[in-house]
């Protein structure tokens, strides 16, 4: 018998899948759609929360800033940055309900990245804090928060 929790638990393992194919993929236009309406997603490294400074790597506050960060992929930096590809290897290590449809997610990540068919580097590493809400049918980010264990390998340019 499979119980509603194993739902959610199946439901969040299927975004977080999902979220790392549409990254290594470079699939964009499809990013937004893994996160809710009202929605953040942010990037800092665990040193500069630590120490209360507020800098972030990424700081999408809003869905417009998600969709805004896509055009800037797409349109504002394309031909302008050196190309990579990237691999995310995801390993989810908590899920807490919160209510009946919010979960807190904790997932531990790496992500390595290939420039120009050279070797390939660990760019970062960390955790992700997620709040993903389940009410739609299908499972969102209302807040995905990377946490960096320290500065990436190069300057970002996809999310991570």
């Amino acid at each position: 018998m499979i119980t509603e929790t194993d739902q959610g638990i199946r439901a969040i393992d299927e975004l977080l899948g999902r979220y790392n194919d549409v990254l290594d993929e470079q699939d964009w236009e499809r990013w937004p759609d893994l996160f809710a309406t009202e929605c953040s997603y942010t990037v800092h490294t665990l040193d500069n929360l630590r120490r209360g400074l507020p800098l972030a790597y990424m700081y999408d506050d809003n869905r417009a800033r998600v969709l805004d960060r896509v055009k800037f992929i797409t349109e504002v930096w394309a031909g302008t940055i050196e190309p990579y590809r990237t691999r995310h290897v995801t390993q989810r290590t908590r899920a807490i309900r919160l209510d009946a449809d919010r979960w807190n997610v904790r997932a531990n990540f790496q992500v390595s990245y290939t420039e120009n068919d050279t070797l390939s580097g660990l760019l970062a590493a960390g955790y992700y804090e997620d709040v993903i809400d389940l009410s739609a049918g299908e499972a969102h980010f209302v807040d995905r928060s990377v946490r960096l264990d320290s500065m990436p390998a190069r300057y970002l340019v996809y999310p991570l």
